[in-house]
């Protein structure tokens, strides 16, 4: 009997130990467009947060002109086998649940950057990468705002708008409401 369970463990072991020629599945580079990469700085916290908490999740890249972020991931293991429909809602719950919602997941911009309009807006008063984290979503989350910026160091919000869906005056008007003091132009 004691032979019988030896044998058993063995085997059993040795079906879960890879042979020398098998090699890990290598996965293929995702491009995700990433929530909150409002300044430069928040690279920094962002490759922190992976680091830390979502080792499953390479962080590869950070492309901070477009708010991109290339990882590497298995889709299967750290969403369990997700549809196309619900990847990104699921590694958006992910990284938000981390980071206290500051991060978050989007598809990638599919629109081209020739066909979006550049919008500066100066603005007085902000003193703190909190206070630009609320900047930030409040012109972020406008329909038609497919990339913005703030910083408090330059006194400047930027957006990239698909002119169809907004203007300058929606963000202006949406700044005023969140309190946010206009420098005169």
């Amino acid at each position: 009997m004691k032979l019988l369970i030896a044998t058993t463990l063995c085997l059993m072991v040795a079906s879960l130990v890879p042979a020398a020629d098998d090699k890990p599945i290598e996965r293929p580079p995702v491009k995700h467009r990433v929530t909150g990469l409002f300044s430069p700085d928040r690279e920094a916290d962002l490759k922190k947060v992976f680091a830390e908490k979502i080792p499953e999740a390479k962080l590869v890249s950070v492309d901070f002109k477009n708010s991109e972020a290339t990882f590497v991931y298995d889709a299967d293991v750290l969403f369990i086998k997700p549809t196309p429909e619900q990847l990104i809602e699921r590694f958006d719950n992910l990284l938000r649940t981390h980071t206290q919602g500051t991060f978050g997941i989007r598809d990638v911009c599919k629109t081209p950057k020739d066909k979006l309009s550049f919008i500066e807006i100066g603005v007085v008063g902000l003193d703190c990468k909190g206070c630009c984290l609320a900047v930030y979503e409040t012109i972020y989350r406008i329909d038609g705002v497919e990339q913005a910026t703030a910083s408090f160091k330059e006194g400047l919000v930027t957006a990239w708008i698909d002119s169809k869906k907004t203007d300058r005056a929606i963000l202006e008007e949406a700044l005023k409401k969140r309190g946010v003091t206009l420098s005169a132009p």
